[in-house]
């Protein structure tokens, strides 16, 4: 657990206002993804909509966390 702390600590040194907003949409969609509560026939087009969102936000936060993780401390 401390390593996933320590880990979050770099990720947020190296991260600027644009990443960190990228982490509340990305959130933000995977909250909706998780309780969406929308009428029966609207559903399948705000999951994908929503989908869509969360995998747009996600990938960059994650392919920088990676980088950021895999990367020698200088």
């Amino acid at each position: 657990m401390k390593c996933l702390f320590c880990c979050a600590d770099k990720y947020l040194q190296k991260s600027t206002w644009k990443d960190l907003a990228l982490l509340k949409i990305c959130l933000f969609s995977m909250g909706i993804l998780v309780g969406m509560q929308v009428p029966e026939k609207n559903k399948k087009q705000v999951g994908i909509l929503v989908l869509f969102v969360f995998l747009v936000t996600y990938l960059p936060l994650m392919t920088k966390f990676v980088r950021i993780v895999w990367k020698k401390d200088e």
